[in-house]
């Protein structure tokens, strides 16, 4: 079964919407220590495996909604080490 062209245009630009999230991660020593900017790093990396594998198997439209819950992972990790841990910036 293949996929209509914009199955494929929304699948990459839901890619290239995740990809700047990275900004974000990258970002984040600026408020959060060293070893929690790694694990963000890693959880990033795997979010970014699950995209690749989604338009590898033939799945665009599952690309669109990782940029989101990139954004959230990442909002909510910092926001709770604000919270709980102290982290300044």
């Amino acid at each position: 079964m293949t996929r209509s062209w914009w199955h494929w245009l929304l699948g990459w630009l839901g890619f290239v919407a995740f990809v700047a999230t990275l900004v974000f991660y990258v970002a984040s020593g600026l408020l959060a220590p060293g070893w929690a900017v790694a694990l963000l790093l890693v959880v990033w990396l795997l979010l970014l495996v699950v995209a690749i594998r989604l338009l590898r198997q033939r799945r665009p439209l599952w690309v669109l909604p990782l940029p989101v819950v990139s954004w959230l992972i990442w909002f909510l990790a910092l926001s709770a080490g604000e919270a709980w841990l102290g982290w300044t910036g």
